[in-house]
């Protein structure tokens, strides 16, 4: 069983966290690009209407600013603040330093109904970019925000924007021996917390279903591992996978209907199997004295990307999801690379690699066949997750001897923290679009 307990072991190492599930999120942008692009966004509403419901200008301003790839301009630097483009000077903005301006105007309906139009210009061509409408409810205003936001985002940058997509991580309320885990979906700026799962036992490995109603993840009830399958909207949890041993690192196939996971056999040994959740048979992928686990799947469901130190220390491999293929190594500089993370367009895999004593993230160009490169530079960075949009990935990281979530751009050029007001967090997963 001297497999079975350094897994467990590994596992435990990364549960070392501990926030509320109401804990607010502090933002910190550590890197930025060098050239940011310089951007006003101008009240949407009088500050009266705005706290009297929700202040959306301002909120897309803070999604757009901590992105990192713009520089937006303060309120108390605009000269005007016109709500429609009929209202514009182009030439004051320009001559205020900015390329692009977003006007707009949330009009109250009734006690909870509002209408939101905006306008995005070019102030550099005097082109208008967007005009468009969203008709929401006061509690859908944060929404209308982020989207406003995605919008801006997608026009300007080229890439869709994942503002309005959502993160499951996991925290850890309290000291042993009375700890409580909780598996939490927020917002993708960490607001907006909602506690989906909560155990006096290790959660671990949350997974998102690929349309988003669903998560996957690991729990020690009855302190042993086993998976589940949890409904988001009604709460609903089904556990798939209890098998003697080891039940860890879910991962849903494109289709949603099959689960890879990492089982352990009666002598400790670890593989990749796949589940189908409607029969729930199970189909052994790898079969090898090594520890393979933490298996991704490619977009077309034909392949899986793992882990495994059948060289001697954990490597990246890729195998057919179908039994009986031969697994392919990918990864080769450095002693320790492992959890794989597949990006959207499939050009990129991301992984945990060890540098210098520290663990950090690097990416591979799976197109060009180039060698790695390290994004970041803590101690502890573990965990990583693409955006939806492939443009950011969140993982897990150390600061100051705490626990945080953190990004980093897919190029490595924009860094940010997001720390929590109370305790630690770990295990990120981002969610689909």
């Amino acid at each position: 069983m001297n497999k079975v307990l350094q897994i467990l072991l590994l596992c435990f190492l990364t549960v070392l966290f501990v926030p509320r599930a109401d804990a607010e999120f502090v933002v910190e942008i550590t890197r930025g690009q060098a050239e940011a692009i310089p951007l006003a966004v101008v009240p949407f509403s009088t500050p009266e209407v705005a706290q009297a419901s929700f202040d959306v200008a301002q909120l897309v301003d803070d999604d757009l600013a901590r992105s990192g790839r713009f520089k937006t301009m303060g309120r108390k630097d605009m000269i005007d603040q016109p709500h429609n483009g009929a209202a514009l000077v182009i030439d004051d903005w320009r001559r205020l330093g900015n390329d692009y301006v977003l006007v707009g105007q949330m009009t109250p309906d009734n006690a909870d109904r509002y209408t939101i139009n905006f306008e995005l210009y070019n102030v550099l061509n005097r082109q208008r970019l967007i005009g468009y409408q969203i008709s929401t409810n006061r509690a859908g205003l944060r929404l209308a925000a982020h989207q406003v936001a995605d919008m801006v985002f997608e026009k300007i940058i080229g890439v869709r924007g994942a503002f309005s997509t959502h993160i499951a991580y996991v925290s850890v309320l309290g000291h042993v021996p009375n700890r409580i885990y909780r598996l939490i979906v927020a917002d993708a700026d960490g607001e907006n917390p909602h506690v989906i799962m909560e155990s006096k036992e290790p959660l671990m490995s949350p997974a998102w279903s690929p349309d988003g109603q669903s998560l996957a993840y690991v729990s020690f009830e009855q302190r042993v591992p086993s998976i589940y399958v949890q409904v988001l909207k009604t709460g609903e949890r089904r556990r798939v996978s209890a098998h003697a041993g080891v039940n860890q690192a879910p991962a849903w196939s494109p289709d949603g209907k099959k689960l890879a996971l990492t089982l352990s056999t009666r002598d400790g040994n670890l593989d990749i199997y796949v589940l189908d959740l409607a029969t729930d048979a199970l189909s052994r992928i790898t079969d090898d004295p090594a520890i393979d686990t933490e298996p991704q799947w490619s977009k077309d469901g034909q392949t899986l990307y793992f882990t495994s130190d059948r060289a001697g220390g954990p490597q990246i491999y890729r195998i057919s999801a179908a039994p009986g293929g031969r697994p392919t190594r990918l990864t080769f500089d450095g002693a320790y690379n492992a959890r794989a993370r597949l990006s959207p367009d499939e050009s990129q895999l991301a992984f945990v690699t060890q540098e210098a004593g520290a663990y950090r993230i690097a990416t591979m160009d799976l197109r060009a066949r180039s060698g790695m490169q390290v994004l970041t530079k803590g101690h502890f960075d573990v965990s990583p997750s693409y955006a939806p949009n492939g443009a950011v990935l969140i993982y897990a990281s150390r600061d100051r001897d705490r626990g945080v979530l953190a990004m980093v751009s897919a190029d490595g050029r924009v860094q940010q923290r997001l720390v929590s007001s109370e305790g630690e967090v770990q295990e990120p997963a981002w969610g689909p679009f």
